[in-house]
């Protein structure tokens, strides 16, 4: 299953072919090894682009969706994708979305949803809320004004809840990519820490308490300052009616416009403004200022104990002239902050704090922690980083939130008899204010409690709602009563192998597993976790850039097959990087993935008219054959799919090489499995090929091909890679001394007791480590050479195992192969080719360094 797609109206290019050919790929394989195999289709159809086109366009958004809908699966249908086309899910579609209602009400019902202020994105001028995206700089993508932050009441899904489930369930996910598992448990956040009671001075006393969370309670003592995040609600009380109140409302504003990942940046400038009110330190009592600073965020209570232990901390008190103090030496002697230009950041001895000065700072921790908790000071706890999911959209083209709205009754769900709330056709898209309240029609209803006048929710549901299920309306897309038939659904999931972007794996993963759960702990689902294999597939990218509109560098998939042929770009994707690699596009290499396919199609073209000259090559191609299925069904089975292509490409060239001595037989069983080979890759050239060989069933109905051990000959494939090794040898030769027509081509054969040598080292290497040894030994064995040339050979190849053949040839066996050698030099070259069999024979210095699998070679 790969993630499903944005309908974009822009069509599929390259990058998007290569993910939905892998997961072709994967089904095609499986399904010929046996499996039943479930690989549907479907579209995230709801969303903000479908919305601005309506906007720019003057159209409607469904216009449009359907539109691209249409677009992009005929190209899916054209790419060979093997889709279940029958079980495609459409998230815009009501009979869809009408579930995601009854979901919102059942986790309404559960408590997992509920209602509270947010902060938003509010543009003035056009009087509307603005998602992430449309803030450039600060400023509203449409009309260039300045982005204020406002407060709205929205709705939450309580995915903290979930928090320690989601966090445990990591484990269980061996089959993801580790970074993945890694940057959940980094989202999730989970730390242990202390709640600090630090307390407001009020009219000289302590009021109320300040909790400030902290992983590291053993630098109590060195703090000298509070910083509270700019969206914390408290601000207002501690300025109101102070000469700081307005300085601190502006500061506040300009802090909210920069994102998050700025402002916790340790690289980027820390700002601040002092409140100018004052905490109570509880362990010393001491006054320390609050200062309202942009790299606290609301995480915990949105108050952060600052200190010298910590160079954020240090750097923003030095430009603030705030004072600051150290707790922790290496030795535990006294060290003043006057002589240091930065933080002391390395764990030591504490000094300065009270009954734990002279102890370790970090077996203080839980003393500490400890202590502080006894006193009233504080209390042990857990924090989270993840915040509840806030899935408010105040935009049309999403799902409708089934609540509404009575002045009597408060918030009431719409009945479960009423759903689905059917998004309004009467909506004006001007771009200002909420599309949904144009609509008197939809906002005006009656309270399904009273009866009374009522007003429905405007906000419709965040995107991501719509992905978190969609995989489990698929085994049973036609349900009408129900989101699933769970019966079903039970014996499909979970997913065996999910396809999809490693960006997404803070939001639609997590919320997906989220979802799970809660479906789970409903009765719906049996399974816990929805995939058992993760795959992030790499991105494609053509000219340095990834590959997009707004880069100008799309190649599309309709340019490609029209010039190429559609198997022409899915073998080039598979083939030219490794699946979780980027993949840098290359005409070239299109060029080169075309070649190879028309010269695979000339083989079967070739079938009833080649006349070949021997068999001798049958042992050879029988052998290359089962190691080729051996080795493509590894790599399919490992998602190495680069590694699969180039196995059966190595095959079908080995094919192509020696196809002139190769009986009618073998030829057409080659090709048999070759075209089985290819299916999954290049699905419409196989079955073309597969009829070609007589077949009148299609070819991705038919069992892939199971390899047989017995038939692999290294003996065979030794001889054929002595053969091609030699030939290449001579020709490296010929370009290191720059020779281009060479007069006279030498091969001289290894001495009689290298034939004797290569096996005895490799028995004695098997127990014996040292070469000394080793060489001793073999001057006792092989006795009819000169002691010091076994000896120097011994050393040469234990440096270099490299130098022996991996299969032991005889000088018989090694003696024709030579004579096929010399026949093919004497037919690339010209010249003349002579072998000397007995290479003490000969004046030549070279004649001495021939080895068993290696001959010396000597050319003028």
């Amino acid at each position: 299953l790969e993630m499903f797609p944005y309908p974009s109206a822009y069509g599929l290019h390259m990058g998007h072919s290569r993910n939905y050919t892998m997961g072709d790929v994967i089904a095609r394989y499986k399904r010929m090894q046996g499996f039943d195999v479930l690989y549907p289709m479907g579209y995230d159809a709801f969303g903000l682009p479908a919305e601005n086109a309506a906007i720019k366009n003057k159209t409607h958004p469904k216009t449009y969706t359907d539109n691209a809908i249409a677009s992009i699966s005929k190209q899916q249908r054209e790419l060979g994708s093997s889709y279940d086309w029958e079980r495609m899910v459409v998230t815009c579609r009501p009979e869809y979305y009408k579930w995601n209602q009854w979901f919102f009400i059942q986790f309404y019902k559960r408590g997992l949803a509920y209602r509270k202020e947010a902060p938003i994105n509010w543009c003035p001028k056009c009087a509307t809320v603005l998602a992430n995206e449309q803030v450039k700089d600060g400023k509203c993508w449409r009309c260039d004004s300045v982005v204020e932050p406002k407060n709205l009441e929205q709705w939450f899904l309580k995915i903290t809840e979930y928090a320690d489930v989601l966090l445990e369930g990591l484990s269980e996910l061996q089959g993801w990519p580790e970074k993945i598992r890694i940057m959940q448990e980094n989202w999730i956040g989970k730390s242990t820490g202390v709640d600090i009671h630090f307390k407001l001075e009020e009219h000289g006393k302590p009021g109320m308490v300040l909790p400030a969370f902290t992983t590291r309670c053993d630098t109590i003592f060195s703090v000298t300052f509070l910083a509270i995040a700019p969206e914390h609600p408290l601000i207002e009380t501690l300025v109101k009616g102070s000469e700081h109140a307005q300085g601190a409302k502006e500061f506040c504003a300009r802090m909210k416009r920069q994102s998050i990942i700025d402002r916790t940046n340790e690289e980027k400038e820390k700002e601040g403004f002092f409140t100018g009110r004052h905490a109570i330190n509880p362990v010393n009592n001491e006054r320390i200022p609050i200062y309202i600073a942009n790299f606290a965020v609301m995480y915990g209570s949105g108050i952060v104990m600052c200190d010298a232990h910590d160079k954020r901390d240090f750097r923003f008190a030095r430009k603030y002239d705030i004072p600051l103090k150290f707790v922790i030496s290496p030795t535990g002697e006294p060290t003043d902050t006057k002589n240091h230009h930065d933080a002391l950041t390395d764990d030591g001895i504490l000094f300065g704090s009270g009954t734990f000065s002279g102890i370790s700072n970090r077996d203080a921790l839980p003393l500490m922690a400890e202590w502080l908790e006894k006193e009233g000071l504080g209390k042990r706890t857990y924090n989270y980083k993840i915040r509840d999911w806030l899935i408010s959209r105040q935009r049309y083209w999403g799902t409708p939130i089934p609540m509404v709205y009575c002045d009597a009754c408060g918030v009431v769900p719409v009945p479960e008899a009423d759903l689905p709330v059917l998004l309004p056709e009467d909506v004006q898209f001007t771009g200002e204010g909420n599309p949904l309240k144009t609509s008197e029609a939809f906002v005006n209803t009656e309270c399904p409690k009273c009866k009374a006048p009522a007003r429905r929710e405007t906000d419709t549901m965040d995107t991501f709602m719509d992905s978190s299920w969609y995989f489990l309306r698929y085994p049973s897309p036609n349900t009408m009563g129900e989101p699933f038939d769970s019966d079903i659904v039970n014996r499909a999931l979970p997913v065996d192998q999910y396809i999809g972007g490693a960006e997404h794996a803070v939001m639609h993963l997590l919320y997906a597993r989220f979802f799970t759960r809660v479906l789970h702990d409903m009765g719906l689902v049996k399974v816990k976790e929805p995939f058992t294999h993760l795959f992030n597939q790499g991105m494609v990218t053509k000219d340095g850039n990834k590959m997009s509109k707004s880069y100008g560098n799309v190649v599309a998939q309709d340019e490609i097959a029209q010039n190429y042929g559609i198997d022409t770009a899915r073998l080039f994707l598979m083939f030219v990087s490794s699946p979780e690699s980027e993949l840098e596009w290359s005409d070239e290499g299109i060029q080169c993935a075309y070649r190879f396919l028309n010269k695979v199609y000339g083989l079967v073209e070739a079938l009833e008219t080649r006349q070949p000259k021997s068999d001798s090559r049958d042992a050879l191609l029988e052998s290359k054959r089962n190691v080729c299925i051996r080795d493509t069904t590894a790599h399919l089975d490992t998602f190495r799919l680069n590694k699969a292509v180039m196995s059966v490409m190595e095959f079908a060239n080995t094919i192509i090489k020696y196809q002139d001595d190769v009986s009618p037989g073998q030829y057409r069983s080659c090709l048999d499995t070759l075209a089985r080979l290819l299916l999954p890759f290049t699905p419409h050239i196989a079955e073309e090929m597969w009829a070609r060989l007589g077949n009148e069933t299609f070819l991705s109905l038919d069992a892939w091909p199971a390899a047989d051990a017995s038939r692999m000959d290294a003996r065979a494939e030794a001889a054929a890679e002595f053969v091609e090794e030699t030939i290449s040898g001579v020709r490296r030769t010929l370009s290191a001394k720059k020779i281009d027509s060479p007069n006279r081509i030498e091969l001289f054969m290894a001495e009689s007791w290298k034939y004797d040598f290569v096996p005895a080292f490799k028995r004695l290497f098997a127990t014996v480590k040292n070469p000394k040894e080793i060489a001793d030994r073999l001057v006792k064995e092989v006795a009819s050479a000169d002691p010091a040339a076994i000896t120097q050979l011994t050393f040469a190849v234990y440096k270099n195992m490299k130098l022996l053949p991996v299969v032991d040839m005889s000088r018989d066996d090694e003696l024709p192969l030579l004579h096929e050698v010399i026949a093919r030099l004497k037919d690339e070259f010209g010249c003349d080719v002579i072998l000397t069999v007995d290479a003490t024979s000969s004046s030549d210095s070279r004649a001495k360094n021939g080895l068993p699998g290696k001959p010396a070679i000597s050319v003028v």
